[in-house]
Formats: C-alpha cells, structure tokens, sequence
C-alpha cells in the first residue's frame, strides 16, 4: 500500500465522475463530461481490477485525453441544431413584420414602431404615419423598406 492508500480509492475517481458531470451541467462547454465518463470508466476498473494509485492516474490521463479528443470530433462531425437559431438577435425575428413611422425618415434615417417599441430606421424618406416592411437589420438600426 503506498502513501495514498488503494484500498477503496476506486469510490475517489467514482465521485471525481460525478462531480465532473454535475459540473458540466453548471458551466457546459461540452469539455467536462468527457473527462467524468473518464473518471467513472477509471473507478469501474480500479474496483473490478486490483491496480495501483499512479497506475490509475495514468489511465485517467489517457482515458481523458482519448474521450476529450473522441468528444471534440463526434460534436464537429454532429452539430447540435438549435431549435429557434433567432432566439437572442431580436433584429433578425422581425425581419418581415410591418411597421410605422413615428419619426419621420429623412435624409435615410428615422424612428419607426413595431409592436410596443420604437426602433432606428434607415430607409427611403417616409413621412409619419406610413406603413413600411422591414428588410433587414444593421445591429439595432433596422433597414425599412415601401409595404408592396
């Protein structure tokens, strides 16, 4: 038995698994979970494998980099697909809807209200009052253009 015990170290790696993954569920980044199913794959071993300390840490190292370098390439070559890929660019989601000029647009540039809010258009001069479709968005400045 050497200065870290190896009696029972295998529920060490097993909680280090479980850690890790509760960790991931925290702070994802799609990197810890890798190195939990390395550990808990470690812990596995060392209870069903009567294998010294520094042994099981150089499992866990080869294990973790294997799963890590595994992980990276399945995500690369399986991309998660978001389910509403507009969800954070407001600017975006609106592209489409109608609007009304509240300000009206001269020299390019103006106020328009959509829904419960106003917004900075740039577009063709409109007087207020006038109803315009936006096209597009630069940032926050949303590019208006005549309803066909």
């Amino acid at each position: 038995m050497d200065a870290l015990g190896d009696v029972g170290f295998h529920y060490t790696w097993l909680a280090l698994g479980l850690i890790l993954a509760v960790a991931e569920m925290a702070v994802p980044g799609v990197f810890l979970i890798w190195m939990a199913g390395a550990a808990l794959v470690t812990g596995l071993v060392a209870w069903a494998v009567p294998i010294s300390v520094p042994l099981q840490i150089v499992l866990f190292a080869v294990l973790s980099i294997f799963a890590v370098f595994s992980g990276r390439r399945y995500i690369a070559r399986h991309p998660v697909v978001s389910a509403d890929p507009k969800m954070n660019d407001r600017g975006a989601r609106v592209v489409g809807e109608t609007v009304m000029v509240t300000q009206a647009i001269e020299g390019g540039e103006g106020r328009v209200k959509l829904g419960d809010s106003e917004w900075i258009a740039k577009g063709a001069d409109a007087p207020v009052g006038t109803r315009l479709r936006v096209a597009g968005h630069d940032g926050v400045v949303l590019i208006v253009e005549p309803v066909a």
